[in-house]
């Protein structure tokens, strides 16, 4: 007679994010190789591994950033486990970390529906954008470099952009390994910034955040420009139609798509100044 299983979820420690990044690129999401690390320096309890007899088979982070906000992303199981309900467990052991909260995450198309039988509801889609070779664009960029800029006027500028404060979560990602932190700075304040990093296939740009599609211009060109001739990647939220133009004059072409949900109101927050997501894995 078979012994029973033990399928068991915990919390995920800081030197197992290796599995959760070697499992999200096997599903051809591309993260960047210090995404984790950003968002576990937000909520180091914010991600978990489930394990049947010890051996790691999924994985979900569900970062708390507020009392009133988290998200969820990089769940995965396993292929050859998938169908048998481990996905449902650890998916629950997420909802129980992130309480009462507004709860968002970026899903496939073909997740979609799944999502919403579990109280997801979408608010906008997202396309990513690859292109590449954009060095001889670079002419008369206004952008300077964020490495000394005071990070709280970062956060400041954030405040219609993403809905809690993420203090946390800015430091690592401004000071991600093998990136360049840019910003716009007009009279004297932040005006857009962005962030490029780099990816098991190429680099993504993201956030990147603009008052104005000549500032998003200017912040994309001197961003791409690092990535010398290796693909760039920017994922652009389909409800901002300057966006989508500017990826697309730029000669940048779809590649993929996910839809952003939540499961309450949708944040209020400025999608016409959003021109790159930030770092949401799909789900």
């Amino acid at each position: 007679m078979a012994t029973a299983q033990t399928y068991n979820v915990r919390p995920l420690a800081q030197n197992e994010l290796n599995i959760v990044l070697e499992w999200a690129a096997a599903e051809g999401w591309n993260p960047s190789k210090y995404d984790a690390a950003c968002y576990y320096k937000a909520d180091p309890r914010g991600f978990l591994l489930g394990e049947l007899d010890g051996e790691p088979i999924s994985c979900i982070s569900a970062v708390v950033y507020d009392d009133n906000f988290g998200f969820i992303a990089f769940y995965i199981v396993r292929p050859e486990y998938r169908g048998q309900g481990y996905g449902s467990q650890i998916l629950q052991a997420a909802f129980v970390h992130l309480g009462q909260r507004c709860v968002g995450l970026d899903s496939v198309l073909a997740q979609r529906e799944n999502y919403q039988k579990v109280g997801f509801q979408p608010a906008h889609r997202i396309v990513r954008y690859q292109g590449q070779g954009f060095t001889g664009h670079l002419t008369g960029c206004r952008s300077v470099a964020l490495d000394n800029f005071d990070r709280s006027a970062v956060s400041a500028y954030e405040k219609t952009l993403f809905a809690p404060s993420r203090p946390e979560f800015l430091e690592g990602l401004l000071s991600q390994p093998k990136s360049t932190a840019l910003g716009i700075i007009t009279a004297g304040r932040l005006a857009g910034y962005g962030v490029i990093r780099l990816c098991g296939n190429g680099y993504k740009i993201g956030p990147l955040f603009a008052d104005d599609e000549e500032s998003a211009a200017d912040l994309l060109l001197a961003l791409a420009a690092q990535a010398g001739e290796k693909p760039v990647f920017l994922d652009t939220p389909e409800s901002n139609p300057a966006a989508v133009g500017l990826a697309e004059k730029l000669g940048m072409k779809p590649v993929f798509e996910t839809v952003r949900m939540y499961t309450q109101t949708s944040p209020d927050i400025s999608l016409q100044r959003i021109y790159g997501i930030g770092l949401a894995a799909a789900t």
